[in-house]
């Protein structure tokens, strides 16, 4: 796990790149409601839906993605982005919208897609507090409490959800799908390190929160506090038994879709080939722990890859099977 401790700070120093049915959760007594501010259809399947988040203190967009039918109820899928949370497109969309081809690929399934936009360096969790650079995050409330029933409302959910995310949206996928088992039939993982147990995956977080500006400390506290272990999906995974898993990642093989003459180029390529193999020695980390406790997953090791978007397009497709079985599509 040396090799996870160096590329942590690479990136950090560097600055590049059971099935549930059901109503959703509802605001606990005394909790203010989230509202929606406005929604607007970008085209007649995607809205952008903002939404008054009183736990965020402003307000959130998200984006929703329509089935072509929707004469009534249906499940939700919701898909986290990486560590920019949209910065590439200066947050008007989440980056899986625009650097993938899933408003194609979502075209014909007969399930919403919630993307939110924003959570740069997050985690998608509860911080402990406000960061001077990031700001209030209060994540994990806003899209377990907050969210879901207003897109029950508005698009019809059917109260049946999964979730997906890929590289630190890996980690906030498994650790929501943990924490809120009631909530997600299914969950995917692409590309990531879901593991707050050794101090090299805990550093890897803290370096990930750094290149963003942000300080660890504010989001799960000091080494020793009890908000790492909370949010630690290796030490939860028993909460995944009798869910629909997926889990994927690459060897940092530079592959066929790694292209050197791109705007990134090849010093991106390189060092998203040494994330990709730290997140290879994750992913066999919790395959195991996933196998020691007796839970099934589909598990895709990648012969080539680096930890990049062309190759999260095809987990995503791949993952598909997986999710649609947890939609109960």
């Amino acid at each position: 796990m040396k090799l996870l401790v160096t590329l942590a700070l690479s990136a950090a120093l560097c600055g590049l790149i059971t099935p549930v049915s059901g109503a959703a959760p509802q605001a606990s007594p005394g909790q203010q409601s989230a509202t929606v501010d406005r929604v607007t259809m970008l085209t007649d399947r995607r809205a952008a839906v903002f939404v008054r988040s009183p736990s965020m203190r402003e307000i959130i967009q998200v984006q929703v993605l329509l089935p072509p039918q929707r004469t009534g109820p249906r499940p939700t899928l919701y898909l986290l982005d990486g560590a920019g949370g949209g910065e590439e497109s200066n947050y008007r969309e989440s980056t899986w919208t625009q650097k993938t081809d899933a408003v194609a690929f979502f075209a014909d399934k007969p399930v919403n897609v919630v993307l939110p936009v924003g959570g740069t360096g997050s985690y998608y969790t509860n911080w402990l507090r406000p960061d001077p650079t990031l700001g209030v995050d209060e994540w994990e409330t806003f899209l377990t409490r907050e969210l879901p029933p207003i897109i029950e409302a508005r698009f019809a959910g059917n109260g049946v959800n999964a979730i997906a995310g890929l590289s630190m949206g890996a980690h906030a996928a498994l650790n929501l799908a943990t924490r809120h088992p009631a909530m997600f039939a299914g969950v995917a993982a692409f590309s990531g390190c879901p593991d707050n147990s050794q101090s090299n995956s805990r550093l890897s977080v803290r370096a990930t929160v750094a290149w963003k500006g942000g300080d660890a400390d504010n989001m799960w506290g000091p080494e020793g506090d009890p908000a790492w272990a909370a949010n630690d999906p290796m030490r939860n995974a028993d909460a995944l038994r009798g869910k629909a898993v997926y889990l994927s990642t690459g060897n940092g093989v530079i592959g066929p879709l790694d292209d050197p003459s791109t705007v990134d180029g090849l010093s991106a390529i390189t060092l998203g080939a040494a994330l990709e193999a730290a997140a290879l020695q994750c992913t066999r980390l919790f395959d195991a722990r996933l196998r020691q406790l007796g839970i099934p997953a589909t598990v895709r090791y990648r012969d080539t890859g680096t930890h990049s978007w062309p190759y999260w397009q095809l987990d995503l497709h791949d993952a598909w099977p997986t999710l649609a079985r947890a939609l109960r599509v």
